[in-house]
């Protein structure tokens, strides 16, 4: 009901796999905090160094038109998903709590779509972007 917007998180983390659950912090005078809050879902969408540019654009850099770049499709709850992200989790909102200028929106993973191709984890680190490679197993014994 009230669009689709999106925005770079910098603070999202998993709760919980049983429910699978996530948190994801946003600044309360950001609009995608009242979108997402009037929606109740949200979109995580784990991003690859391929996507810089998106992220930019996302987080309010450089080019305003968000969803005309990348591909995007939907999955149970209608939020925008990244075709090509890495893993994208399709949430309910659960719950909302305000803590200082921030909230905490719960979300319950309700669908999640996962790349096949190889590649490293977008971060936001030290203001800058770096590639986060997945660990290499430690061999047991």
């Amino acid at each position: 009901p009230e669009g689709r917007h999106g925005m770079t998180a910098s603070a999202v983390c998993s709760i919980t796999d049983s429910p699978p659950t996530l948190l994801v912090c946003v600044n309360q005078k950001n609009r995608s905090h009242d979108v997402f809050n009037g929606n109740g879902n949200l979109c995580v969408n784990v991003l690859a160094e391929q996507h810089i540019a998106l992220a930019d654009t996302f987080a309010g850099r450089g080019d305003t038109t968000r969803f005309e770049s990348g591909t995007w499709t939907t999955l149970a709850t209608g939020a925008p998903v990244l075709a090509d992200a890495m893993v994208a989790f399709d949430c309910r909102i659960i719950e909302r709590r305000a803590i200082g200028s921030h909230s905490v929106f719960y979300a319950r993973v309700v669908g999640m779509l996962k790349s096949e191709q190889a590649a490293e984890t977008l971060i936001w680190f030290d203001r800058r972007y770096h590639s986060l490679k997945a660990a290499t197993p430690v061999p047991q014994g």
